[in-house]
């Protein structure tokens, strides 16, 4: 079934984005792409380096690359780090992170609405880093985001879905995807997270500390393929408790 996601006017057959931190080589980055299916992947401009040394050498040639900001306190340098992407032949697709949080690492929402509008304005595709508050996503949404990615739990905790109930408000608010990143240690929890509704996940953490990063990248590939079918086939409804057991086949009709 034909499913595709729409995103900064590109079309993309995978729902899961990853990440290139963390990985004890730089070298299992090609494989785990394979694996995972993922189409798009981000990078911190800070590893970034001209030509193809380091980082960017590992990353397969196919993959639409989304630098972020990682780093940036206040909006303005966040801008800076995106012009510079930008200016080294990454693409005009950005994910804004603002972080001067440097404790719990949570993003600054005011800082990063504000960065978002600038980016705009000068033809970025934003992805905007939040935490799930609807203002905030609101805010980014309104300066033109062509997505929102709340926080599933602080970054690199591997903790899941604590914020569900809030990324269920933006689900059911937004009429922008909603791309659910950091904090996701299962693909149990991208499969729930896909299950309501979300258009994508964004892991790194959860796979490049994973004992067999490539083997973890095919198992979140499968989660959020089958939380996304799951939420297009539309599940049943849970029944109270209250309301008693109810039989998935008739009672009557037989051993008259």
């Amino acid at each position: 079934m034909s499913d595709p996601f729409v995103l900064g006017g590109v079309t993309l057959k995978s729902r899961l984005f990853i990440g290139t931190g963390k990985y004890s080589a730089d070298s299992l980055i090609p494989a785990v792409a394979e694996a995972s299916g993922a189409e798009v992947i981000t990078v911190a401009m800070r590893r970034v380096e001209k030509g193809q040394q380091g980082i960017m050498g590992h990353i397969p040639g196919h993959m639409r690359l989304l630098p972020n900001t990682s780093g940036a306190r206040t909006a303005e340098e966040a801008v800076r780090l995106a012009r510079l992407a930008r200016a080294a032949g990454c693409g005009n697709w950005i994910k804004i992170e603002v972080i001067a949080d440097t404790r719990h690492l949570l993003p600054d929402g005011y800082e990063t609405a504000k960065a978002t509008e600038t980016l705009v304005s000068e033809g970025f595709v934003v992805l905007p880093y939040i935490n799930p508050d609807l203002y905030v996503a609101r805010a980014c949404a309104e300066a033109g985001a062509a997505a929102v990615m709340p926080l599933g739990a602080p970054i690199g905790t591997n903790r899941g879905l604590r914020t569900r109930e809030m990324i269920a408000i933006l689900i059911e608010e937004m009429d922008v995807p909603i791309i659910v990143d950091a904090g996701i240690g299962r693909p149990s929890q991208a499969c729930e997270a896909m299950e309501m509704g979300a258009a994508a996940c964004l892991v790194n953490t959860a796979i490049a500390s994973a004992d067999d990063p490539v083997r973890m990248g095919a198992a979140f590939r499968a989660a959020v393929q089958a939380g996304r079918d799951a939420w297009l086939s539309g599940a049943g409804a849970v029944r109270a408790c209250g309301a008693g057991a109810q039989p998935s086949s008739p009672l009557t009709g037989f051993l008259r």
